[in-house]
Parts: C-alpha cells; sequence; structure tokens
C-alpha cells in the first residue's frame, strides 16, 4: 500500500528569511524544518503557503511580504509571480550581482578550499531584452481556447500566460500572443510541445518542434507569418538531426566581435552564449587575459563554432580548437574560412577521455581556454597541466564545478588562482556566469 501524501495546511506559515538558495528562493526555516520561499529575499519576513512538503525540507510561495528587504524592487514583468523564467525580478540589479559573486566565493571558498589573489568586479550590461536564444513550451489549453506559448511556472508543471517577456531578444518579446494565434491556425495545435528562437545581429529564426505531419495548409500559415514578421521558420518533425528550413529560401543567421573585426555564422540549434553583450565582454576579457603573441600556441577546448578560437587566433601564430560535436567543428571551419583565418586546426574529440595521445596534442601550447558545458572539465584538467601552457583562463556556466576544478588545478597540478569574477549572462536568473585566470607557479 502506497504511503498517503500529507496534506498541507491551507493557512499561511509567517517565516524569517535568511538566505538565497542556488535557484533564487528565499530560505528561512519553520519548525525547525528548512523552507525554499518562491519570491522571498532574505532580510524579509513573510507569510507564505506551502505548496510541497519533503523529508528535509518544504517548499513554499510567498503570499504578503510582512517586512521587506531594502534591496526589494518592484518587478518589471507583470507575470513575475507566475512564470518560471525569472528567478530575481523582485531584486535589484545590483543586489542580483552581489549575490551572485557571493555565490562564486562561496562555492571556491567552501568546494574548492581556494581563493584568488585579486577579484574581479562584475561584467554586467543592460539587463533587458537580451536573450538571443531561448527554448519555450508550447501547449494547447482548451480551456483558455488557444496554444499558450512561454517558459514554464514556477513549479514546472504548466506553461505560463503571458502576454510579452522583457528578457527575450526584441524580435520575440512581444510575438508570444502571435506565435500562440499561429499555432492555434495549425492542424498539430495540439502536438507542438516546444518552440526555440534564435537571434543574431541581424535578422531571427523560430525552430517548431511538432509531433505530427504537417498539412499544406499549416506549411503555408506559417510562410505567411514568416513573410509578416520577417522571422525565419525551421521545422523539427522528429530528432535535433531532422531539423530543417521551410522558409525562406536562403537565411543565414551571425554575429559580429567588432573588436576583433570578426562575423560569425551559426545554426538556430548551434550552441551560442545567449547575451551577446556579455558574450563580448568576456571574449575581449578572455584574449587580453591569455595576451597570445604571433608565436605563441593556444588550445582552446569545448570550443563550439569558434566564439573563443576565432578572436584567439587574430592574435596568436596557431590555435587549436577542441570540441565533442562534429557540427560545431565544421561550423568552425567554415567561419574561419569566412573570416580569412588559417592559422587555425579543429578538432573533434570526446574531451571526458584521454586525449593526450592525439598528434595536434603533442606539439605542445603557451595558453589554454576552457569553456566546458555545466558538468565541468575535470576529466580534461590533466590534459590542461600535461601541455605546458603557463596559462590558463577558465570560463564557466556552474560555479561548483569551477570550484572542484580550481582546487585540483591548484592543489594538484601546480597553478595558482591569479583573478576570478562573475559574468552577468543571464540578468533576473540564478545563473551564474563566472571566469577565472590560472597561472603555473
Amino acid at each position: 500500500m502506497s504511503r498517503r501524501r500529507r496534506k498541507l495546511p491551507a493557512e499561511p506559515i509567517e517565516i524569517e528569511i535568511t538566505d538565497l538558495s542556488h535557484d533564487g528562493r528565499g530560505v528561512g526555516r519553520h519548525q525547525e524544518k528548512a523552507v525554499f520561499v518562491h519570491g522571498a529575499l532574505p532580510g524579509e519576513r513573510v507569510s507564505a503557503r506551502l505548496i510541497d512538503r519533503n523529508r528535509r525540507f518544504d517548499e513554499a510561495t510567498c503570499e504578503k511580504v510582512l517586512e521587506p528587504s531594502s534591496d526589494r524592487v518592484e518587478p518589471e514583468c507583470p507575470w513575475f509571480d507566475h512564470c518560471g523564467g525569472c528567478a530575481l525580478q523582485h531584486l535589484d540589479h545590483d543586489a542580483q550581482l552581489e549575490w551572485k559573486h557571493k555565490r562564486l566565493v562561496d562555492n571556491l571558498t567552501r568546494i574548492g578550499e581556494v581563493t584568488p589573489e585579486e577579484w574581479w568586479d562584475p561584467i554586467a550590461a543592460e539587463p533587458w531584452f537580451y536573450r538571443r536564444r531561448s527554448r519555450l513550451s508550447a501547449r494547447l489549453v482548451k480551456g483558455k481556447g488557444r496554444v499558450l506559448v512561454g517558459f514554464r511556472e514556477p513549479q514546472g508543471r504548466f506553461v505560463a500566460d503571458v502576454g510579452n517577456c522583457r528578457v527575450l531578444h526584441p524580435d520575440f518579446s512581444n510575438r508570444l500572443l502571435s506565435l500562440s494565434q499561429l499555432l492555434g491556425t495549425l492542424s498539430v495545435a495540439d502536438a507542438v510541445p516546444q518552440i526555440e528562437t534564435a537571434s543574431g545581429d541581424e535578422g531571427s529564426a523560430i525552430v517548431i518542434r511538432h509531433l505530427r505531419p504537417l498539412t499544406a495548409e499549416d506549411e503555408q500559415a506559417l510562410k505567411a507569418w514568416s513573410a509578416d514578421n520577417d522571422i525565419a521558420v525551421y521545422l523539427q518533425p522528429k530528432g535535433p538531426t531532422t531539423v530543417h528550413r521551410l522558409c525562406p529560401d536562403e537565411h543565414q543567421l551571425n554575429y559580429r566581435l567588432d573588436e576583433f573585426d570578426l562575423d560569425l555564422a551559426f545554426h538556430p540549434q548551434h550552441f551560442i552564449q545567449v547575451n551577446a553583450a556579455i558574450n563580448r565582454a568576456l571574449v575581449s576579457k578572455a584574449v587580453d587575459l591569455l595576451a597570445p603573441g604571433p608565436d605563441d600556441r593556444v588550445l582552446d577546448l569545448f570550443c563550439g563554432l569558434g566564439n573563443f578560437t576565432l578572436p584567439l587566433a587574430t592574435r596568436a601564430g596557431h590555435v587549436t580548437g577542441v570540441e565533442g560535436a562534429a557540427e560545431l567543428i565544421e561550423a568552425g571551419r567554415d567561419n574561419a574560412q569566412r573570416n580569412g583565418l588559417n592559422n587555425i586546426d579543429w578538432e573533434v574529440a570526446n574531451l571526458v577521455e584521454d586525449v593526450s595521445t592525439r598528434p595536434w596534442y603533442r606539439a605542445g601550447f603557451d595558453q589554454v581556454l576552457i569553456d566546458p558545458p555545466r558538468s565541468g572539465a575535470l576529466e580534461i584538467l590533466p590534459v590542461v597541466a600535461g601541455s605546458g601552457a603557463r596559462r590558463v583562463v577558465y570560463v564557466s556556466c556552474n560555479p561548483a564545478t569551477l570550484a572542484r576544478d580550481a582546487g585540483e588545478l591548484v592543489r594538484e597540478y601546480g597553478f595558482r588562482l591569479r583573478n576570478a569574477g562573475i559574468a552577468d549572462m543571464f540578468p533576473h536568473t540564478a545563473h551564474v556566469e563566472s571566469i577565472a585566470l590560472f597561472e603555473r607557479r
């Protein structure tokens, strides 16, 4: 017999908030048990409604702020309380930066047991309309009589019903209702679970995932919407390899890195850094920190389509870009050719495996750049250390794995952590991007 779920109390609880969790929820204690409260900030006393109970902690949502924090601001989005796309719009932006910096400090200290010799100021930019890539959920809700398009609600069960979005790229921030209406006209309106958006410096595209085949009338409706909105439409009938362009006949997304006179092309489903302004600043800082000269060899691990590789190649004698996804390496080669760079070797390799016997590795390197996924770069650290590089720049999207790897580089491989700081890649969310510089002792 299954255990009956404990009934949640109907009455709200009062709770003092003492901290923020890693996902941006307020943290307090009630009856000697930790409670995570959506919409609450440290230093506040709030009235909260319990929405879930677990053995070690409870979850709640803030219903009324009884004593507000001095850092609390009115969210600019009227749907903030009902949409999970942002977690921190109610926290002043400068305070968001302070909290993200504190998370990096705490992780390096607690997990890595290391501290940089110097902290950098946060890399920040305009915190609105920055998101040039997104994955939006879609769902036909018969009770509302239309298809909802947007991020999911804070608890993640349903698609948030919003009118616009102040963090999406301007090409999409006011088009959620237009996309809703478009999907509602299709014969497969109940079989479109998601839409991906992608924007370059000039032009945008959507990728529509559909679980049933489209009719000729469906395709005509999509083409008409594309022409009216000047946004390309791609279709994904099955897995990622089935993505193909429906219209227009020719289309190319791109973004520029003007400091290096570079133009990078990308496919709507290619990984690119979400925030264009922060990415430009990160690339500039990384190249300045590595400071390669015309006689230097640079290794770029997890290089993607060349976001750091190409700028480094404008300064270094030779760059080797290594990536596990063959389609990104192909895009990198195309981008190098597009920009007239012929001093780059592109290599496909699984970077969780030993690559120390590969011919491209044996020549040695003067500098290394690492830009790994959230899981970090632990498996590749022996390769980094054995490369002979005197300087390593680590760009991270997860402060916990950066901290773990920093501890390894310092204690096991003879590097010192010179500098570290955050980059505000995702304003109003709990995501922490960071960059660190290591130098061999």
